[in-house]
C-alpha cells in the first residue's frame, strides 16, 4: 500500500473521531451545568428557610393560636436539628453516596415541609420545622459536596462556586420576597408548601442527571464522635437561641454553652485517636480551607445585621409591606450574584483568595457603615438605603463565591462530604452568634436610649432607629474584624500554584 494510499484510508477515520470526541466533552460540559442547577435549588430550599418562615410566622401564630414565647420554637426546632445534624449528615453523603443522601434529603425536606404547612396545631407545626432541619443537614452537605466532585476544571469551578456562593449568601434576601409575596397574596402555609414544588423539579433532576456511587465498604461511622459533636453542637446552637430570648447571663444560656464548648473540644480530642472518624483533622489544618471556614462563619455573624435589623427598619419605621421589603433588597441579591461570579470565576484563579475575601468583607462592611451613618426617622431609599444594600451584597457576593471554593478545594472525594458540612456547620454557628449578639446589643441600646429620652413622644420611635444604628455599627466592626482575622490566616497565592490541581471525582 503506498503512502498515499494509506492516507486515504487512515483519514476519514480521524475526521470522525475528532468530531464525536467533541461532541461527548460538549455532553459532559452541559450534563456538569445541569447539576449545578440541581445542586443550585437544593441548596436554595435550605437557604431560603432562613427567611421565608420567619415573614409567615406572625400569620401562623394568629392561626394556630400560640404564644409569643411558643413562636420562637417554630425557629429554634429547625435551627437546632439542622445545625446538630450536619456533621454526621456530610459523613453519611462520603460513606453511602451522595446522589443517596441528596435524593434523601429533598424528599425528606418537602415531607417535612408539608407536614409543617399542614399543621392543625403548634406541636405540629414544630415537629415538621425540627423534621426539616434533620433532613436539611442531610441535603446541604450532600448538594455542596457534588458540586465539589463535579467542577475539577479549575475554570469551570469557579464560575461553578460563583453560581452557588451566590445563592448562599441571597437567599436570605429571595426569601423576604417569596415569604411576603406567599404571605400577602396566598396563605403563610405556601411558605412551607413551596418547598415540595422545588424538591420535584430537583429530585427529577437528580435521578437523571447524577451517577450511583457503591457504598464505601472500607469506611465505618464514628458513633462516639457522632454522639459528642450532636449533642455539643445542639447545646451550643440551644444556648445562643436562650441567650437571644433570655439574656447571656441567664443560668441557662451559661450551661447550655458551657456544656457544648467542652463536648467540642472532648470530640477534637477524640478524632485524632480514632481510625474512622466523623471529622478528619486534616480537613481543617489546611489554612486555606481553615481561612475560608473562618471566613464563611464570620461573615455570616455580621451578614445577619443587614437582614434583621434592615427588615425591621423597612417596615417598622418606613411602614414597607412585606413584599416592598424584599423588592427593596433585589439590588443586593443582583450585586451579590454579579461579585460571587465575577470574584470565584474569572479573579480567584489569578490571585486567590486572601486577595479579595477580605477585600470583599471591608467592602461590606462599608455598605453597612453608610447605614449607620445616615438612617434616620425618614431616610431616603435611592439616596442611602439602596447605595448600602449594593455596596453590601458586592462584597459579600466576594467573600461567598472565593470562602465556598476554597474551603472544598483539594478535599478529596472521600472528604468531599464532610468538608461541604463544615462550611454549613460555619455559617450555622455563625449566624446564630450573629443573631443573638446583635438582637442582644440592640435591645440593650432600644432600653438605654428609652431612660435617656423619657418623656418624649417620639422616645420609642427613636429608640427603634437608635437601636438599628448601633446593630450596623457592630455588623460594621464583626466584618471589619473579620478581614484582619482571615487575612493574617489566609496564605498567599492560588489554590491551584499551593494546593494542586483538583482530581476528578471517581464515579
Amino acid at each position: 500500500m503506498t503512502h498515499s494510499e494509506a492516507q486515504g484510508v487512515s483519514s476519514p477515520d480521524v475526521s470522525v473521531s475528532a468530531p464525536a470526541e467533541t461532541s461527548v466533552q460538549a455532553s459532559e460540559s452541559a450534563r456538569r451545568w445541569w447539576v449545578l442547577g440541581v445542586v443550585g435549588l437544593a441548596q436554595l430550599m435550605v437557604v431560603l428557610d432562613a427567611t421565608v418562615v420567619n415573614i409567615a410566622l406572625p400569620s401562623a401564630q394568629r392561626a394556630l393560636v400560640f404564644s409569643n414565647a411558643d413562636r420562637q420554637w417554630v425557629v429554634t426546632a429547625y435551627s437546632l436539628a439542622f445545625g446538630g445534624l450536619l456533621l454526621l449528615g456530610g459523613r453519611l453523603s462520603d460513606l453511602v453516596g451522595r446522589q443517596r443522601m441528596l435524593i434523601i434529603g429533598l424528599v425528606g425536606f418537602a415531607s417535612a415541609s408539608a407536614l409543617g404547612g399542614a399543621a392543625t396545631g403548634f406541636a405540629m407545626l414544630v415537629i415538621g420545622r425540627g423534621a426539616q432541619g434533620a433532613f436539611g443537614a442531610m441535603l446541604a452537605p450532600a448538594a455542596l459536596s457534588t458540586l465539589t466532585t463535579t467542577f475539577t476544571d479549575p475554570a469551570e469551578r469557579g464560575k461553578a462556586f460563583g453560581v452557588y456562593g451566590a445563592i448562599a449568601g441571597a437567599g436570605g434576601a429571595v426569601g423576604l420576597l417569596l415569604g411576603g409575596a406567599l404571605t400577602e397574596y396566598l396563605t403563610w402555609r405556601w411558605c412551607l408548601y413551596i418547598n415540595v414544588i422545588l424538591a420535584v423539579v430537583a429530585v427529577t433532576g437528580a435521578l437523571r442527571l447524577l451517577p450511583r456511587r457503591p457504598p464505601n465498604p472500607g469506611e465505618r461511622i464514628d458513633w462516639l464522635g457522632t454522639v459528642l459533636v450532636v449533642v455539643g453542637l445542639v447545646a451550643v446552637v440551644y444556648g445562643l437561641s436562650e441567650a437571644e430570648t433570655k439574656s447571656w447571663s441567664a443560668p441557662e444560656t451559661d450551661a447550655l454553652l458551657s456544656v457544648g464548648v467542652v463536648l467540642l473540644i472532648v470530640f477534637v480530642l477524640a478524632e485524632r485517636r480514632v481510625p474512622h472518624p466523623l471529622l478528619p483533622l486534616r480537613i481543617v489544618m489546611s489554612r486555606f480551607r481553615g481561612g475560608a471556614y473562618l471566613a464563611i462563619g464570620l461573615s455570616a455573624m455580621g451578614m445577619f445585621g443587614i437582614f434583621l435589623f434592615l427588615t425591621y427598619y423597612l417596615q417598622l419605621t418606613l411602614r414597607y409591606s412585606p413584599v416592598k421589603t424584599g423588592l427593596a433588597f433585589l439590588p443586593m441579591v443582583a450585586a451579590l450574584m454579579a461579585s460571587s461570579t465575577t470574584s470565584s470565576g474569572v479573579l480567584m484563579p489569578r490571585v486567590g483568595p486572601r486577595r479579595l475575601v477580605p477585600v470583599g468583607m471591608i467592602v461590606a462592611a462599608g455598605g453597612l457603615v453608610v447605614l449607620a451613618t445616615q438612617l434616620g426617622f425618614h431616610t431616603s431609599y435611592p439616596d442611602t438605603i439602596l447605595p448600602s444594600l449594593v455596596l453590601t451584597g458586592l462584597g459579600l457576593g466576594m467573600v461567598f463565591g472565593c470562602a465556598m471554593n476554597t474551603a472544598t478545594y483539594g478535599a478529596g472525594a472521600a472528604d468531599a462530604g464532610v468538608a461541604s458540612a463544615m462550611v454549613n456547620t460555619n455559617q450555622q454557628i455563625g449566624g446564630s452568634i450573629g443573631t443573638a449578639l446583635l438582637n442582644t446589643i440592640a435591645a440593650s441600646a432600644l432600653a438605654g436610649y428609652l431612660v435617656a429620652h423619657a418623656g418624649s413622644p417620639l422616645a420609642l420611635a427613636g429608640a427603634a432607629v437608635h437601636s438599628y444604628v448601633v446593630a450596623f455599627w457592630v455588623s460594621a466592626g464583626i466584618l471589619a474584624g473579620a478581614a484582619a482575622i482571615c487575612g493574617s490566616v489566609l496564605p498567599s497565592g492560588t489554590l491551584a500554584r499551593r494546593v494542586g490541581p483538583v482530581a476528578p471525582a471517581a464515579t
